[in-house]
């Protein structure tokens, strides 16, 4: 039996994923910090793991046991993440640190404590998610979408640097989903920026925000994963959820004046 490892398992997509991976036959690690919310996963045979993907210790006492425990790791979903948002001069760059350490180097550190396991197995499959904020950008979004234009960038590298060994590395790119994400990226734009030079720039782009309610459900994108992770010959990008592809269609063919353009006239008329 194939063995999955997914993080950010707690709610939302993570959990989604670690729900329908279990359904499609894998045994399934679903990491979190809050192991009490994934009492519904346990409940269904998924095995939970405390993990805290900005602690060193935890990421390597997990791996550990997954291979103690079943001798093999054929799957790494890293999933955990989360969006800080507010006006570039006003978040703190402990923040923005933060931010990197959660979406950026948790991912790394993951893939390097797995990936001598795939090389020993010669086979495995990484799936990043990333979001379509790894192409597209927003104002007062600076510090996330570096992170998620990062992710891309590291996934394509390990892509080529991995293949010899038979591992695949699939990036996965939400659009807009029905999640916490949204709630916190919220809260952290008007605590940072809402009053001040940005506040005009706040209220609009929550506004916008507001329009996530009109989401997809994570199982949208845990379907893409689940399909990505049991693909004889992965694609190398899944685009998926509400808004995804035409809003990636159009930052390809569009130059940046014209997506700027495109992007806040969305944000006024929303607001």
């Amino acid at each position: 039996m194939k063995v999955a490892l997914v993080t950010g398992a707690s709610s939302g997509i993570g959990e989604s994923t670690a729900d329908e991976l279990h359904k499609a036959g894998y045994t399934v690690y679903a990491a979190a910090r809050r192991v009490q919310r994934m009492e519904g996963l346990a409940a269904k045979g998924v095995r939970v793991l405390e993990m805290d993907v900005t602690d060193d210790d935890s990421m390597v006492a997990g791996v550990k046991q997954i291979i103690a425990e079943a001798g093999r790791i054929d799957v790494l979903v890293n999933n955990a993440g989360y969006g800080s948002y507010g006006a570039f001069e006003d978040v703190p760059l402990s923040e923005g640190k933060y931010q990197f350490e959660v979406n950026v180097f948790g991912l790394a550190r993951l893939v390097q404590l797995v990936v001598p396991h795939m090389r020993k197995q010669k086979s495995g499959r990484i799936v990043n998610v990333s979001s379509i904020g790894g192409k597209i950008y927003e104002p007062l979004g600076g510090w996330y979408h570096s992170t998620k234009f990062a992710v891309e960038g590291l996934s394509d590298s390990l892509r080529l640097e991995l293949k010899p060994f038979g591992i695949d590395v699939v990036v996965v790119q939400p659009g807009a989903i029905k999640t916490e994400w949204s709630g916190i990226a919220l809260d952290k734009l008007h605590k940072t920026s809402g009053e001040g030079a940005y506040k005009e720039q706040v209220r609009q782009l929550a506004a916008f925000f507001s329009q996530a309610d009109r989401g997809s459900e994570p199982k949208v994108i845990a379907d893409v994963i689940v399909k990505a992770a049991q693909a004889r010959r992965p694609r190398t990008r899944y685009a998926a959820g509400f808004g995804a592809r035409p809003i990636l269609f159009a930052r390809r063919v569009l130059p940046d004046r014209a997506f700027d353009a495109m992007f806040l006239g969305a944000m006024r008329r929303f607001a």
